[in-house]
């Protein structure tokens, strides 16, 4: 909807003209900058004063108002120029369209607007309960729920900082990670401590499928009005794996005028997805650009360390004693994600008490043994050596220097065990790998290691838990 004010009533030659004008303009920048940018930036103004040489637009948000200023405005008084040398001036002002001046009597009907298209007819909105709306959260992932380690620290931070603050932070938030990681834990944790310490705030939590499924159910009943008021009017808004509105069209386009909005009052977004903004494949550019614009924290793969100290909390949290070389072992063999690991422990866990068998390291292996083999693939030199660096919490790298300490010296020998047992490389070839070692030092190594096996129990355990994690 637009009108038009002047400084004196306008004669309806002039509306007439400014009408053809301003059309003119219209088209020539759908032509110059293409039909998305047209309609994300442009198709919204509308013209509300002509004074003098200074033709004012209005946008609906400050956010467009900003960005057509900064990108648009000059290329507008341009273009207008081209058309009406007089004037000199484009200026672009916030206002409402339902907050627009009244307008222009001209030859079409009275209650057609000069500018841009007709406001659609609004109806009797539906009663939306968010409750209804939003997803159901899960009383498991709270913040105290969630263990944080080195992979997850920023996001933890983030996630913490934004559910205590009242005031929008790092407008988007943006976390992403592969699969079973901790987003979904993290989103279910900030709406969580909103609710219990700050309940007046407004929240929606939903699936980007459910906000489509939302959208769309809006659009066949002809509520819209409806669906944009709930959505634009809350104080938090949490979108998880927003990557599946990729290719959705429609969709995308009312997510981001919702996400303006939303910007526009100062009102905090969280979203979450399996890749960056940027990588995000089948999102339209100015979609990537606004998730990009706050904090994007991303999820890395779990190391040992932490897999084994959510292992341990897991544990006790149900109560239950798992052997320490149990809670090892599946540490280093499951690395893909949280979810199959605390899958894999649950598993562990029912077997012993409907069989009654003891949990042990063999009876872990028989139990996921389908797991175990799904994962399983021919070992190299690279896997050991990496395998083992992180065991021992030492550097890759650790195994080609020349670093003769013993918290080197003794998982690189350990390395070169393995390497002999469970590949079929020769001696030399071993030695090329650690560094350009020859094979006279592999085979003292591998002796080395035999000879304290026998004489070290823990030390022959960590040797088993290594070799069972690798082996094919």
């Amino acid at each position: 909807m637009t009108a038009l004010a002047m400084t004196e009533p306008a004669t309806h030659d002039e509306t007439a003209q400014t009408i053809l004008q301003w059309e003119q303009v219209r088209e020539q920048l759908r032509e110059e900058f293409g039909e998305a940018v047209f309609k994300s930036w442009l198709k919204a103004l509308f013209v509300t004063e002509i004074i003098g040489g200074t033709v004012r637009l209005a946008a609906p948000t400050r956010f467009m108002r900003d960005w057509v200023v900064s990108h648009y405005a000059d290329r507008i008084r341009v273009l207008w120029q081209g058309i009406n040398p007089t004037i000199t001036t484009i200026e672009v002002v916030v206002q409402l369209e339902t907050s627009a001046l009244a307008p222009i009597p001209s030859q079409k009907s009275d209650s057609q607007p000069i500018f841009g298209e007709a406001p659609p007819s609004r109806e009797e909105p539906m009663s939306i309960d968010r409750d209804v709306i939003g997803a159901a959260l899960d009383p498991r992932f709270t913040f105290d729920n969630f263990v944080v380690g080195k992979p997850n620290e920023l996001a933890y931070a983030a996630a913490l900082r934004v559910a205590e603050s009242q005031k929008a932070q790092f407008n988007p938030l943006f976390l992403y990670g592969g699969v079973g990681l901790g987003k979904s834990h993290l989103m279910h944790a900030i709406a969580w401590h909103i609710k219990t310490y700050h309940p007046k705030r407004r929240v929606i939590y939903l699936s980007a499928e459910k906000f489509m499924y939302q959208f769309i159910r809006a659009l066949r009943y002809k509520d819209t009005v409806a669906f944009k008021e709930q959505f634009r009017s809350v104080d938090v808004l949490m979108i998880d794996d927003v990557q599946f509105i990729s290719g959705k069209e429609t969709t995308q386009e009312e997510f981001f005028h919702t996400f303006n909005a939303l910007v526009d009052q100062n009102h905090q977004i969280i979203i979450s997805a399996d890749k960056s903004p940027s990588d995000l494949e089948g999102m339209e550019e100015r979609l990537k650009s606004r998730l990009g614009w706050g904090l994007v924290a991303d999820i890395h793969p779990s190391t040992y360390e932490l897999r084994l100290g959510i292992l341990h909390a897991k544990a006790d949290t149900l109560n239950i004693p798992i052997p320490k070389d149990v809670m090892e072992f599946l540490a280093c063999k499951i690395t893909s994600n949280i979810r199959e690991l605390e899958g894999a422990l649950n598993r562990i866990i029912a077997h012993a008490t409907l069989v009654g068998r003891e949990i042990t390291l063999e009876t872990t292996h028989e139990v996921l043994r389908d797991l175990l083999k799904s994962n399983d693939r021919r070992v190299t030199i690279e896997d050991i050596q990496k395998r083992v660096a992180e065991y021992y919490g030492i550097k890759i790298s650790d195994m080609q220097s020349a670093r003769r300490s013993q918290n080197v010296a003794r998982p690189r020998q350990v390395a070169m065990y393995l390497a002999k047992t469970l590949t079929s490389r020769s001696l030399p070839e071993i030695g090329r790998k650690f560094g350009g070692r020859d094979h006279t030092t592999v085979l003292h190594a591998v002796r080395k290691v035999q000879e304290v096996k026998a004489q070290d129990r823990e030390f022959s355990e960590d040797l088993d838990i290594l070799r069972r994690t690798l082996e094919v």
